[in-house]
């Protein structure tokens, strides 16, 4: 059943990074069916995109097909200027992109793309974002409670930027706060059938299974992808704010 368009989301303008699969395309077609127009960045996958774009269309917004790395300030310079021309301005941006597990990339990659890229995202579209707009940074259990739980060590590096990037993001609550925009942050367990668990499955076998079991049940993508949709739209919830999506034990 098709959710209910709430007034908190009708006629918002959103940005959702890593919009062509998984949760973020989740949220996208999510945050349409509240009533919000949807600028998709995705990085190279443009024929998901699309796929998104239509649910969006079909939900009866607009979509925006926004192709940037997020780690490039050019490319992500001109989708914001994408954004402002398609939409005017910019109510909700939704931080969802992010990895660190890939093969190839630098050291510092991780660094680079979930602090760095996170924090260079939220400077370019402060400029667009009236009062009232709000950030939401997508994060994990491993990743939030990195200085107080042991991570695999496949996924340190991971776990240790994401962390960083989320006290990076809060540090700036203040200077936000001024223009009157607000920053919750979305943690989540493992989610089932995203690509980071699976990875972490081929270096430590059995793993899925294990924290199923101590958890009793793992979030599906649509459970966290509502769970972000509802972070972005609830007014109730001050700036700073974590909602955990998941067992935290």
């Amino acid at each position: 059943m098709q959710a209910a368009v709430t007034p908190s989301l009708l006629g918002k303008a959103a940005l959702v990074t890593g919009a062509s699969r998984g949760v973020g395309a989740a949220v996208a077609h999510g945050l349409a069916r509240r009533g919000a127009d949807v600028a998709l960045n995705f990085r190279s996958k443009a024929a998901r995109a699309e796929a998104v774009a239509e649910l969006v269309r079909a939900a009866g917004r607009r979509p925006l097909l926004a192709q940037a790395d997020i780690t490039s300030l050019e490319e992500m310079s001109h989708m914001m200027a994408e954004v402002e021309r398609a939409f005017g301005r910019l109510d909700l941006l939704v931080l969802n992109a992010s990895g660190g597990l890939e093969r190839g990339k630098p050291p510092d990659y991780p660094m680079l793309l979930n602090r760095d890229a996170q924090l260079q995202a939220v400077e370019l579209a402060l400029p667009l974002m009236p009062s009232g707009g709000r950030i939401v940074f997508v994060t994990s259990h491993l990743a939030h409670f990195h200085s107080d739980e042991p991570v695999l060590p496949e996924y340190e590096p991971v776990a240790a930027s994401k962390r960083a990037g989320e006290v990076a993001l809060r540090q700036r609550i203040q200077q936000l706060e001024e223009r009157g925009v607000s920053l919750v942050v979305v943690s989540g367990d493992l989610i089932e059938g995203t690509i980071t668990p699976k990875l972490l499955q081929r270096a430590r076998p059995g793993l899925i299974e294990e924290r199923r079991g101590q958890a009793g049940e793992l979030p599906t993508v649509e459970e966290f992808a509502a769970a972000i949709v509802d972070a972005a739209g609830d007014e109730g919830l001050e700036s700073g704010a974590t909602v955990y999506v998941g067992s935290i034990d």
